[in-house]
């Protein structure tokens, strides 16, 4: 017997127990759907968080302030307020450093008319936009002019628009107060969404740094510096020599503690992926386990399946069938069972995939990896699960067969 025909067998004696072979599918339908739907998840929320911390450069190292100790006690990092715009210049001039800002943060209250709302102040420097990758929506952003004179300016995020300016109108030259002080807005940011953590970026008001260091928090230190280097290539090397300079400025040796730490952006990017994708295979192996039940499934009603088809196996074998053909047309069958399942699967996987997305508004990605997965494993399981059937089949006695009531 030939491929074709035993597949036409096997296909008629699906066709014969209609709703048995639905039921029996339907395990195998309800895993694969489900390993698509949590793969997707998981590839979306890694794409979502590589795409953020994409977004604020992958050639970009952060330097905070790091800890101090003091009475035997540790202040933990960012405890130590030893960075200063000096030695964000003195960066500035490393070969293969493209730009450096530093940065003010402060939390305070803005007022705008008979509006307010409380936001994170950053005082930045005129390169801010350069090293973050983030382009103006409206008017003009911080000149060296406005750092020189400490000019009491401002550039609104989005939601900071939203919340003071809500009637729609323009925020370009109106005042605003900022913690008592009057700033004028010169511009606008253009929107970023969340932050890998969450934060909402466009919740943000920014000013020259010198603005925020003499009206806002009266300090002489800069709560960091963010640093762009030329190429992604040099991340390394400038994250080597900005620790080398920094140790230099502050007089560090060894074994003296540094009281300042470069952070690398990449290495983030790179933790965050590894951590998406340990998640994705969790959630692709919880969900694998209901494509086993499937699979068993298959298991025991091929095995009923043989028990009323005694009596036919022994007939077949006495006109002259051999085990090996008995074994294929049994095995066939099972594996036509989890195909197709796995087919139907993968169109409720899209579905609910693509359901999910709109409800729930989460980001979702279906990897053809993660379909083709789903089809091989699903005809695997029809294999696995079908094969002991199928060979029990093949070694019945055709006299014990035929006798069999």
């Amino acid at each position: 017997m030939n491929a074709r025909a035993t597949m036409a067998l096997a296909m008629r004696a699906l066709l014969r127990n209609r709703s048995r072979s639905l039921l029996t599918m339907l395990g195998v339908i309800i895993g694969v759907a489900a390993v698509i739907v949590t793969v997707a998840i998981g590839a979306g929320a890694r794409a979502s968080v590589q795409q953020r911390i994409a977004s604020l450069g992958s050639n970009l190292l952060i330097v905070q302030p790091g800890s101090v100790t003091a009475g035997g006690a540790r202040s933990g990092a960012g405890g130590a307020s030893t960075l200063t715009a000096q030695d964000g210049m003195a960066v500035a001039a490393l070969p293969g450093v493209a730009a450096v800002t530093p940065t003010v943060t402060v939390r305070a209250q803005a007022v705008a008319g008979n509006q307010n709302w409380q936001t994170l102040v950053n005082g930045v420097a005129p390169t801010y936009t350069f090293v973050r990758s983030w382009p103006l929506a409206s008017g003009r952003f911080i000149s060296q002019d406005d750092v020189a004179r400490a000019a009491k300016v401002a550039v609104l995020g989005q939601t900071v628009v939203q919340n003071l300016f809500p009637n729609g109108a323009s925020p370009l030259g109106q005042n605003i107060l900022i913690s008592g002080v009057p700033f004028t807005v010169v511009g606008t940011l253009t929107p970023m969404g969340q932050s890998g953590p969450g934060q909402d970026q466009d919740d943000t008001i920014l000013v020259p740094y010198t603005s925020a260091m003499e009206r806002l928090t009266g300090q002489t230190t800069v709560s960091a510096l963010d640093v762009s280097a030329t190429n992604s290539t040099q991340v390394t090397a400038v994250q080597t020599e900005i620790t080398t300079l920094l140790e230099q400025r502050h007089r560090i040796v060894a074994p003296q503690p540094d009281d300042f730490q470069v952070r690398n952006l990449q290495s983030v990017a790179a933790a965050a992926s590894s951590t998406g994708a340990v998640m994705e295979f969790l959630l692709a192996g919880v969900a694998a386990v209901s494509l086993i039940v499937g699979g068993i499934g298959i298991m025991n009603i091929m095995l009923v399946s043989v028990t009323e088809r005694t009596r036919e196996i022994g007939l077949r074998m006495a006109l002259g069938a051999r085990a090996k053909t008995i074994l294929r047309q049994f095995l066939t069958e099972a594996v036509m069972l989890s195909t197709a399942g796995g087919a139907i699967g993968i169109c409720v996987g899209i579905a609910g995939t693509v359901l999910v997305s709109l409800l729930a508004k989460w980001a979702t990605v279906i990897p053809l990896s993660g379909i083709l997965a789903s089809v091989a494993f699903s005809a695997l399981v029809g294999i696995f699960f079908g094969y002991y059937p199928a060979r029990k089949a093949s070694l019945l006695s055709p006299i014990d067969a035929l006798r069999f009531e």
